[in-house]
């Protein structure tokens, strides 16, 4: 997090990782904005426009600061030190880190590479242990933006359930899925505990609206423990955050254009590379890119020093031979980014 805060940027940005952001005078009804407002435990409207979202009970919602912080809520509520906790590896990272800091014994299974990281229930089936309390995956994948269909992760549900774990599934990249759009894993077990937001597939960052779904019980306890981390929202935030869910089919359509434009692009430049390959995914704004014959490091200073263009290495995901590239923001600059990208591959000079 730090290096995207800090080193992410360029000329011709790869290294995003979701949308562009939404540009609200598009917005075609401005909400009237409060300073202050009722929200205790949950701001009724919000949570209802979350509940209708995902087809859940209110009570099963709540409301956090981006998906991150609903990541790093959740696990606070769900573990304690010394349990484990297992991780899909390769992982975005801040959900080890999270896992790592609350004191958990953090074990990792693969989503190997030769298997397009498809979500394998037995790599998980041989991690478990009598010890293990939380499975974390994400669907789409992140880095790769691969989807995990239910069958899948009804497996994964089912080793839970028999070791008397939970399954976290950060669901932030999910809605990049366009067509058959899958409904939320909550609804596929009790033991499932699923976080999202606006962020990456909306545009709609600056707004933090995030949320956890979890069984009533589960919900109110992390509704207390939200308490040592913010007791009250910015209330202006959650009105906006209302307005968007009334028009979210809107702001999902004015993204998924680009997105798509994007994607196209990318199966072409896939296509005539023989330098990287990755995954050929049918969704999500994100490719995780394997560099063949080179060292990562070396390609992406050179490709930010000689070209203006940014994307993020591999290491961030524990893959030093690969790296992420983003989709979804700017259709030109993609464009002119995955020229540059060709370039450095094949070490011309810029044009």
């Amino acid at each position: 997090m730090h290096w995207a805060k800090t080193q992410s940027r360029a000329r011709f940005n790869l290294a995003t990782s979701g949308v562009g952001s939404f540009p609200w005078a598009e917005l075609p009804r401005q909400p009237a904005l409060e300073i202050n407002g009722d929200s205790t435990y949950g701001y009724a409207p919000l949570q209802q426009a979350i509940a209708r979202k995902c087809s859940v009970d209110p009570d099963c919602v709540v409301a956090a600061a981006g998906t991150s912080m609903a990541n790093h809520l959740a696990m606070a509520a769900l573990i304690d030190p010394g349990d484990e906790v297992l991780i899909e590896q390769p992982a975005y990272e801040l959900l080890v880190s999270a896992a790592q800091f609350l004191g958990a014994d953090v074990k990792r299974f693969a989503r190997a590479a030769e298997n397009d990281y498809a979500l394998d229930p037995a790599t998980i089936r041989s991690a478990l242990t009598p010890k293990t309390k939380l499975i974390v995956v994400t669907n789409l994948h992140n880095p790769s933006s691969v989807l995990t269909s239910d069958s899948v992760l009804s497996e994964v549900g089912d080793l839970a359930r028999g070791a008397g774990a939970h399954v976290l599934v950060d669901e932030v990249y999910l809605d990049a899925v366009y067509a058959n759009t899958p409904r939320t894993s909550y609804h596929l077990g009790p033991e499932f505990i699923v976080t999202n937001s606006l962020t990456k597939v909306y545009g709609l960052s600056g707004l933090r609206c995030g949320w956890i779904l979890a069984q009533p019980d589960v919900a109110r306890a992390m509704w207390r423990l939200n308490d040592l981390f913010g007791s009250i929202p910015a209330h202006p935030a959650e009105l906006l955050s209302v307005a968007a869910f009334e028009q979210l089919d809107f702001i999902r359509e004015r993204a998924r254009r680009v997105v798509e434009a994007d994607r196209a692009l990318l199966a072409g430049f896939l296509a005539r590379q023989t330098g990287v390959s990755a995954p050929r995914t049918a969704w999500g704004t994100t490719a995780f890119l394997r560099l063949h014959g080179a060292e990562v490091d070396l390609l992406l200073g050179r490709l930010r020093a000689d070209y203006e263009t940014a994307a993020v290495p591999g290491r961030f995901f524990e893959m030093p031979d690969h790296f992420r590239i983003g989709m979804g923001v700017n259709t030109d600059m993609f464009s002119e980014g995955l020229r540059r990208l060709g370039l450095a591959l094949a070490g011309q000079p810029r044009a």
